[in-house]
């Protein structure tokens, strides 16, 4: 079906390579010598562009104020307005208006102040007609152009994927598969082919239907073979294989820093803004266990057990679904208990951040934090931001897809005290590790399921006694002991939706699929919330 799609797609979205969509656009051209310039100017004509000409800066302010025009090329050294002078007051009259600076000058000073003023680019004369032309496809064609060269390598990268995904893939083949499918959904945000990426979403939902069965044929195995080379790093391993490792390695103190829900695309999202001021060390993808959802994951990093283990270890302190309470309320007792076990005698510390004054007590407390060894620091905004979503209709308009939840994620934390923070931290030498207990998927398909009044909530898993479902669409634990799970009665059964699906029960089954369809859920299987990052970071000072 997808690639029929493609081909559907190939035969209508079809362009000829010198269409040349800024044909027309109107170029206003001010140099106090324009008639040395007829060349260029006859140049541009022949190429479809419009060129009106003026000699001065107070010319170049009339004609902005009569007609719109789509670029500027501005002399810098003109009698009367300097071209400087000229740019100052263009800016206030047209803000959004590109103009690029032309002069003879390469003076460091005036280059700077032409930058400041926020020139699309800066020419030093003489300039030839393909250095205007390559500035004005840059600044007038560039997102087309982009758009049309990343349509043209996802073509390619489709079938390449399509074919990777045919052979039978080991574990760190599928990591690769996901980084490469992530990577082509940020650059197809930005291309102007909805098509494309529609193509790409098919293509996703194909990998999350092989990705199910591969977690259906190896979850279990590698439960049971966790220390070994070629089984992937799980929620309980964590710890053990890739935190203590980077803290024991670093001369400097350790920042890890759990940002409760975050995904992969989430996390290449913000890694920019993080790039500014640290250096990337490394970057993995490690494996959530099941079910994907805070109380059994997180408590398993911190643990660096599975659940059921927890619940041996500390039979007063695990709490189960259907018990009242919070879930992760014993986080730092199981990190400090992970510590010992490991004779880490580390000076450590542990922040929870529920809310934005946590977050600016966290921003103060930074410099008292710098003098232990291993800090922990857990943020749950984007996990509140994923709940908010479900329950709230103004979140919902604000992030209706992942493009938009992953731009609100951005948002959030450009402006968010753990940015503040972490900027703090980037003052001294530290070490950061970013990582996560689980991502979300965007859920879209109902499925049903029958069971009685103690079966809990999650919509992408449930335990519980005599469930009815459709054993096609779950991944199915009869005995929760092969899963590491705790087992409250003999007929408890473990049920984990796959893909893009979403429990739903036959009674108020329209409320259930109105309301939470296209909303972000985790607890279950796909790429999406199971294969989450790990990062760690060193401070660029």
């Amino acid at each position: 079906m997808i690639r029929n799609n493609f081909a559907t797609f190939e035969g209508n979205t079809k362009k000829t390579q010198d269409t040349d969509l800024m044909d027309n656009a109107n170029i206003l051209w001010a140099d106090d010598e324009i008639d040395l310039l007829k060349p260029h100017l006859l140049f541009l004509q022949e190429k479809g562009y419009s060129v009106t000409t003026v000699t001065n800066g107070n010319d170049v302010l009339d004609k902005i104020k009569e007609q719109d025009f789509d670029i500027v090329f501005l002399d810098e050294n003109m009698p009367g307005l300097s071209g400087l002078e000229t740019l100052s007051r263009l800016k206030n009259l047209k803000p959004s208006i590109p103009v690029i600076m032309i002069t003879k000058s390469e003076e460091e000073s005036i280059m700077e102040d032409a930058i400041g003023n926020k020139i699309a680019d800066y020419l030093i004369k003489p300039v030839n007609p393909n250095q205007i032309l390559l500035s004005l496809k840059k600044n007038l064609e560039n997102k087309r152009l982009i758009s049309e060269k990343t349509t043209s390598a996802y073509q390619q990268e489709f079938r390449n994927l399509g074919m990777t995904l045919s052979d039978k893939l080991s574990w760190e083949e599928w990591r690769n598969v996901y980084k490469r499918l992530v990577f082509w959904e940020l650059e197809l945000e930005k291309s102007e082919d909805e098509s494309m990426y529609e193509i790409l979403t098919s293509q996703k939902s194909e990998a999350n239907l092989l990705f199910s069965k591969f977690i259906e044929n190896n979850y279990l195995k590698w439960l049971k073979d966790s220390d070994k080379a070629d089984t992937p790093v799980l929620s309980n391993q964590l710890m053990k294989r890739k935190i203590l490792p980077a803290v024991d390695s670093a001369s400097d103190p350790v920042f890890m820093i759990l940002i409760d829900n975050l995904r992969y695309d989430q996390w290449k999202i913000i890694e920019p803004v993080l790039n500014e001021l640290f250096r990337l060390n490394e970057e993995d993808l490690y494996l959530s266990i099941l079910p994907t959802a805070t109380q059994y994951a997180r408590n398993a990093i911190f643990a660096g057990l599975l659940p059921s283990e927890i619940e041996s270890r500390f039979p007063k302190l695990w709490m189960n679904d259907e018990e009242e309470g919070g879930k992760n309320q014993h986080e730092e007792t199981f990190l400090a208990d992970t510590l010992q076990r490991h004779r880490k005698d580390y000076k450590f510390s542990y922040t929870k951040i529920t809310n934005h004054n946590d977050g600016k007590e966290l921003v103060e407390n930074v410099p008292r934090l710098m003098q232990n060894k291993f800090n922990v620091i857990v943020y749950n905004f984007v996990d509140m931001l994923s709940h908010a979503r479900t329950e709230m209709e103004m979140i919902r308009e604000l992030a209706e897809d992942e493009a938009a939840y992953r731009s609100i994620t951005l948002s959030w934390f450009e402006h968010s005290p753990l940015l503040e923070a972490i900027r703090r931290m980037a003052e001294k030498n530290c070490r950061i590790i970013i990582t996560t207990d689980h991502g979300t998927i965007r859920v879209k398909e109902p499925s049903k399921i029958v069971g009685d009044r103690t079966l809990n909530t999650n919509l992408r898993y449930k335990q519980g006694k005599n469930m009815n479902y459709d054993k096609r669409e779950v991944f199915e634990i009869k005995n929760p002991v092969d899963a590491f799970l705790p087992r409250q009665n003999l007929s408890q059964t473990f049920v984990f939706a796959k893909q893009d699906k979403f429990f739903a029960y036959p009674n108020n089954y329209n409320y259930y699929v109105t309301y939470y369809k296209n909303t972000f859920q985790h607890g279950g299987i796909s790429l999406e919330e199971m294969l989450i990052p790990f990062a760690v970071m060193s401070s660029r000072s």
